[in-house]
């Protein structure tokens, strides 16, 4: 889709340097420069079919030069001014060969000076754009917003020069988290054995692993298949390993030849999709909901005193603490009170939850029967805290309880609804709880996300809250 998406800019940057170099007629014999065309006779000649099908052709030959110079494919690695330079040649080889085609073909509609003034614009804006969508994606990832998190498999000379490159250009999205390693070295960055490696990625959320260890076919093997169990990038510096990478990728990170030898494949459309439907069903969300919130928070106010809504921090993907908002529906200071509360837990497993909890307010207990304490965290949506689909986000001290299995759960944004939510809300097994979350998670799709967005609304209006 990203491809798709780059072919179409270039294809309007083409057509519109098209345009824009008939309208201004440039013309090196004019002594004032250029000479601007009349709007009749700009409309006949812009959609005449000669013009109109050369324009089609260059466009067609840019398109095909620059996909075979790979500039719908470039790596972060590569420059700004390599990638200005592979575009330079690009439009060069498909000028080139256009300027042929209008040899051959004889046409006196389109001459040499007017392809040529095309070719430099093609060369400024598509590399123009090229540049301005590169500062804008480094910008981002050095804010860690694009970061992927790295886990190195031996601490070794390769590996400690391979994190040692990864961190001298953390503009390429790279965060060493650390190594895991049988010989600890002295490195305070060694995290555990490699016994351990599962309890490592799982703790410090990875998103890619790379093996540098002397070849050891069986460990690697061992490895490749607990990647592929967390769902995690896996690449090795470099072999075989018995056929795993024979067709393979190869890429250069910093001088290291590498092989991909797993790879968990981003839905990037999908993922921006959900976001874009995030952010309007959230705003249409929260402004019909609003008249709801503020009889609510008005009942509130007049039940019990303290504040109106309740905020307290949450930890959603990949560790991230957040603010999480909900209309109050527990007496003031009820945290505090919780720890001593936790002999009477009706859920196994790390979070707290009582059927008949002696903090909730009088409103409280209607509010969250119909969910409609949690409808302020369509605010977390818009801000992009939480999603309107994924696990429900539990409380830090919920969380500090978990196990490392337990920890696959924050791979994904928490929701405001869950498949938990809509097919086992009453169970009160912890069990249940991740097993579904666990699978939602192995599921996703914006059609599963769709099922539980229906399902949720009934799921609301039969109380089952608590």
């Amino acid at each position: 889709m990203r491809q798709i998406v780059y072919v179409a800019i270039d294809v309007a940057m083409v057509c519109a340097g098209g345009v824009l170099v008939f309208w201004l007629n440039l013309d090196l014999q004019n002594v004032r420069g250029f000479s601007v065309a009349a709007p009749k006779s700009f409309g006949a000649g812009i959609l005449s079919p000669a013009y109109a099908g050369f324009l089609l052709l260059y466009t067609g030959l840019i398109v095909l030069a620059c996909n075979g110079q790979q500039l719908y494919r470039t790596p972060k690695e590569v420059s700004a001014i390599g990638e200005s330079t592979t575009v330079l040649k690009a439009v060069g080889m498909a000028t080139a060969l256009f300027v042929f085609f209008v040899f051959v073909a004889g046409t006196r509609e389109i001459s040499r000076v007017t392809v040529a003034y095309a070719g430099i614009l093609n060369v400024v804006t598509l590399a123009g754009w090229r540049y301005a969508k590169r500062w804008y994606v480094l910008r981002r990832t050095a804010r860690g917003e694009f970061s992927s998190r790295v886990l190195i498999v031996g601490a070794g000379p390769t590996g400690r020069t391979l994190a040692a490159w990864l961190e001298a250009n953390r503009h390429l999205g790279y965060v060493v988290c650390g190594f895991v390693d049988s010989h600890r070295n002295g490195d305070a960055r060694v995290l555990g054995a490699l016994r351990d490696f599962r309890r490592v990625a799982l703790e410090q959320f990875v998103d890619q692993v790379f093996v540098a260890l002397p070849a050891d076919r069986e460990l690697v093997k061992e490895i490749f298949v607990e990647a592929q169990r967390l769902r995690l990038d896996m690449n090795v510096v470099p072999d075989l390993y018995d056929g795993l990478g024979w067709h393979a990728p190869m890429h250069a990170i910093g001088g290291f030849p590498v092989l991909e030898l797993h790879g968990q494949p981003i839905p990037a459309f999908g993922l921006a999709a959900k976001r874009v439907l995030d952010v309007v069903l959230g705003v249409v969300g929260l402004v019909v909901c609003l008249p709801i919130v503020g009889l609510a928070a008005l009942w509130v106010a007049v039940d019990s005193p303290g504040p109106v809504f309740y905020s307290a921090l949450r930890v959603g993907r990949k560790g991230k603490r957040f603010r999480c908002y909900k209309l109050r529906t527990m007496v003031a200071g009820a945290d505090m009170a919780k720890e001593e509360l936790r002999r009477s837990n009706e859920r196994n497993g790390p979070f707290f939850k009582m059927e008949k909890d002696p903090r909730i307010t009088r409103s409280g207990v209607w509010l969250r029967k119909f969910s409609v304490d949690e409808l302020p965290q369509f605010i977390n949506v818009i801000l992009g805290d939480m999603s309107l689909v994924g696990p429900r986000p539990h409380p830090m001290d919920d969380v500090e309880r978990y196990g490392a299995e337990d920890l696959r759960r924050l791979d994904v944004k928490p929701g405001v609804t869950g498949l938990w939510q809509v097919t086992a809300r009453r169970d009160p097994s912890f069990e249940t709880n991740m097993a579904l979350d666990l699978e939602y998670i192995e599921r996703w799709s914006l059609g599963l996300d769709a099922k539980i967005l229906l399902k949720t609304l009934p799921a609301v209006l039969r109380a089952e809250g608590n």
